[in-house]
């Protein structure tokens, strides 16, 4: 692992964690801290687990069946509704206002599969009969807002969305296997299979009523959470390309290095994805009164917000563990620790200034003793097409503002002998011309 010197004064305040985020100057281990993060994700997901097994989902009518009423709300809130349709014998599952102003009405739901059609019919005059009397609406027209959804209609969309998450895996693994590799593959399915299991856990723990829409916001952020993961294995591989082909450094240590190159981006994509989702909820559900984006918001909520945790704190230290066991990367980190040349991690300035100047990712070189120059000290290259003696110091790195010092110095440091200046030719005599012989040639004939 690349150890850099700073540089730095100590009496230098240094800039807070955002700016040096988003200057590239993060050097987080994220990899070495995995244990937290499984430790986080196992307790959301068994506590999700828990509640599914106990008290499992509240599934809306689309799925079990069941009945609505809706009427006029005319200023009648949702708990004097509630009162009103348990005073006439039935339990609802659902009393919501929806709209705002003058167009605000009272949706009310109740499972009423058990009963006979007949005793159904008669239930559901009693409730719209009810509901018209507190609301101060007309029967005849709580009557006909009456609607009737059998279970068969929500069991055909719980299975095409099982038969739709399943192809999902399937092309998403293989495409990740020919694009990447199989381990990457596996680590970006376990990602989503954890965001899955947070959103329906939490939906569970919170007792919001699933419906269609909460399907559609799932399928929607399995999305999302794989393109984050695939981009952060992207940088991954050009790294391991990079400075892991060298052998200075671990494939833990890429891994972290790729994670602080791209975590400035995930925040940003995070960031611009939950904000509208934010607007949805607080803007239509609350505000103006949409309760129906409220099913979709909250899902799509709670997956951005797992998707963008799973692909960094899940699905990069899980593909490094995985990595680590390889006999390479095994045999490069051993010879790492025996030469103690592991040190602190490099921060994504210091990886791009090593790029550009060609310095690779370790400023630390063998002695001059080693590569036959006696003149040279470690920590030094051979300047290419240099004269015997002069050298050129490694780049040195300043975590504060990311400059690359290169200075020429002799050996030990002293500067190099001055050299006598080269004695210029003096210049050679022109030299005459050779007097011409005459011709014995006379009229074209030889005498």
């Amino acid at each position: 692992m690349t150890t850099l010197d700073t540089g730095a004064d100590p009496d230098v305040q240094r800039p807070n964690p955002f700016v040096r985020l988003y200057r590239g100057e993060t050097a987080f281990d994220f990899v070495g801290r995995r244990r937290w993060w499984y430790l986080l994700s196992g307790i959301v997901v068994v506590a999700g687990l828990v509640s599914l097994g106990t008290r499992g989902f509240d599934l809306g009518i689309d799925f079990k069946g069941g009945t609505s009423w809706q009427v006029p709300a005319h200023g009648v809130t949702a708990s004097q509704a509630t009162s009103a349709v348990q005073g006439a014998g039935v339990t609802p599952s659902l009393v919501q206002v929806l709209g705002t102003g003058s167009h605000t009405s009272i949706e009310v739901q109740a499972n009423l599969n058990h009963d006979t059609p007949t005793v159904r019919q008669a239930v559901e005059n009693t409730v719209a009969d009810t509901l018209a009397r507190v609301t101060h609406s007309s029967a005849a027209d709580a009557r006909n807002n009456v609607n009737e959804v059998g279970p068969t209609w929500g069991s055909e969309i719980t299975k095409k969305a099982v038969i739709a998450v399943i192809v999902f895996f399937v092309v998403v693994v293989a495409y990740i296997s020919l694009r990447f590799e199989w381990k990457m593959a596996v680590a970006a399915l376990v990602a989503v299979l954890h965001d899955l299991l947070v959103v329906a856990g939490v939906y569970s723990l919170v007792g919001l009523q699933v419906t269609p829409d909460t399907v559609v916001a799932v399928l929607t952020i399995l999305g999302y959470s794989l393109y984050d993961t695939v981009v952060v294995f992207d940088r991954v591989r050009d790294n391991t390309k990079g400075f892991g082909a060298s052998g200075r450094m671990t494939y833990q240590d890429v891994v972290n290095l790729s994670m602080n190159q791209t975590l400035a981006r995930s925040i940003n994509t995070s960031l611009v994805a939950i904000l509208p989702v934010l607007s949805v909820l607080v803007v239509g559900a609350e505000i103006l009164g949409a309760t129906t984006l409220q099913y979709f918001g909250f899902a799509l909520l709670i997956g951005l917000l797992s998707g963008a945790y799973s692909s960094i704190f899940i699905a990069s230290p899980l593909l490094s563990s995985m990595k680590e066991h390889e006999p390479r990367y095994q045999s490069i980190r051993a010879k790492l620790d025996a030469r103690a040349e592991r040190g602190t991690l490099l921060t994504p300035r210091a990886a791009a200034l090593q790029s550009a100047s060609g310095a690779g990712p370790s400023s630390q070189r063998r002695s001059g003793a080693a590569r036959g120059t006696s003149s040279k000290r470690p920590g030094q290259i051979i300047r290419p097409g240099a004269a015997s003696g002069a050298v050129v110091d490694d780049a040195v790195v300043d975590g504060a503002a990311g400059v690359a010092d290169v200075a020429d110095a002799g050996a030990n440091g002293s500067p190099s002998r001055p050299q006598a200046p080269a004695r210029r030719p003096s210049p050679q005599p022109a030299r005459r011309p050779l007097p011409r012989k005459k011709s014995n040639k006379k009229g074209g004939r030889r005498r």
